[in-house]
């Protein structure tokens, strides 16, 4: 009987010794997944809060390099080349550094960064893109730390950070126009109704050249037997952009026909908006 106490009791012991108190993290982890154009963005960081703490100029620094945010580096991820600042980034990972001013963040995309804290021996070949951004001043404390993709464009976004009283930008572009075309250039080799389609609206949202535009969404509209109302409906914005009022409004008015017809309101709408800009109504 006592050896099976003493088992019982080296269980009990065994297992508070292994067991672990789960506890909420200090600086929460955050991931962001964001698509820009054609190319997929990643953000990892950790979010420290202010806790009435002083942040810039105090917990951060002013003009020493900050490893922008807690814990574990922050990192970006980039599936295609990018341009930062005007210099081109190649698809890979990258540590975001920053030295914070008062006025200004020198914001450094640092390849081969450690997992935590600073490199032993900072190495300026590493460096991807260093771009200085200008400091905006909030009128509320954020009290966490926090970072977006901000104005998102076909081709661009803004990498945000917010703490404290501050808001810096720093701007992104992706390369969808080279993506794009180069896409548009394989595809046309044997293209299909639903390329051409897609071709000409990209061309019409990139204020590309509308002629080509028109020529593709016809091409587009002939090989279909019976056209969707939102086909005819990019007809008539493109015939509208390249001049051709009276090519818009017949598009709009057949693609209302079918919008009706299909009981899309929304496009009913669309059309009859387009149509009184048009002066057909």
């Amino acid at each position: 009987m006592k050896k099976i106490i003493l088992s019982t009791l080296l269980v009990v012991m065994s297992l508070s010794v292994t067991a672990q108190i789960e506890t909420p993290a200090p600086s929460p982890f955050q991931k962001i997944e964001q698509k820009v154009g054609l190319t997929d963005v990643t953000l990892e960081y950790s979010r420290p809060s202010m806790k009435g703490r002083t942040i810039f100029g105090g917990l951060v620094p002013y003009n020493k390099l900050w490893r922008t945010g807690a814990n574990a580096n922050t990192k970006i991820t980039f599936s295609d080349d990018v341009m930062i600042g005007g210099k081109e980034v190649k698809a890979g990972s990258y540590g975001i550094f920053t030295k914070p001013t008062a006025s200004s963040w020198e914001v450094i995309f640092y390849g081969d960064a450690p997992i935590s804290g600073m490199p032993e021996n900072w190495d300026d070949s590493k460096v991807a893109a260093s771009v200085t951004a200008e400091v905006y001043p909030l009128p509320i404390n954020i009290e966490t730390f926090t970072m977006s993709f901000d104005d998102l464009t076909l081709d661009s976004t803004m990498l945000g950070f917010m703490w404290e009283k501050v808001y810096v930008a720093v701007p992104i572009k992706t390369m969808t126009d080279k993506q794009v075309s180069a896409s548009i250039d394989r595809v046309m080799n044997g293209p299909g109704a639903n390329d051409y389609y897609s071709a000409a609206v990209y061309y019409l949202s990139a204020d590309k050249d509308i002629n080509k535009a028109k020529q593709w969404i016809d091409k587009s509209i002939e090989m279909n037997d019976k056209p969707a109302f939102w086909q005819l409906r990019q007809k008539s914005l493109i015939y509208a952009k390249s001049g051709d009022k009276k090519g818009a409004i017949k598009a709009a008015k057949e693609s209302m026909a079918l919008a009706k017809e299909a009981g899309n309101k929304d496009y009913v709408a669309l059309n009859e908006k387009s149509l009184k800009e048009w002066g057909a109504m």
